[in-house]
């Protein structure tokens, strides 16, 4: 079973950015599809990006494109988030999921495993 373990979170200037890495371990890191969600205070956990297994397929939650991108390297068994951009409505719990194929990007229920969070937090 892998294991996933973030980091980079921290606290951050409105307009200001951030990369978040995640390092799964155990099976092979390139087999699984990886997202980032977030869930904000109060509110429920919400997508934010996915990439398959190469790298080349991503998808992004509309609050989020242009400003975030998501992107792994098979060889370092780190995917990341870059955050540009940041506004204060960004300030949540990141999470890093892990799914095999077969899943769809952007749908919570289809990821296995999941880290434990990074905080993140934007002031205005």
């Amino acid at each position: 079973q892998v294991q996933l373990v973030e980091s980079g979170g921290g606290l951050v200037q409105a307009g200001g950015s951030l990369r978040l890495s995640c390092a799964p371990s155990g099976r092979t890191f390139s087999n699984y599809l990886m997202g980032w969600f977030r869930q904000p205070p109060g509110k429920e956990r919400e997508f934010v990006a996915g990439v398959g297994r190469t790298g080349v397929f991503k998808v992004y939650a509309d609050s989020v494109k242009g400003r975030f991108t998501i992107s792994r390297d098979n060889a370092k068994n780190t995917v990341y988030l870059q955050m540009n951009s940041l506004k204060a409505e960004d300030t949540a719990v990141y999470y890093c999921a892990a799914q095999e194929a077969g899943g769809r990007l952007e749908v919570m229920r289809d990821y296995k495993v999941w880290g434990q969070g990074t905080q993140v937090t934007v002031s205005s």
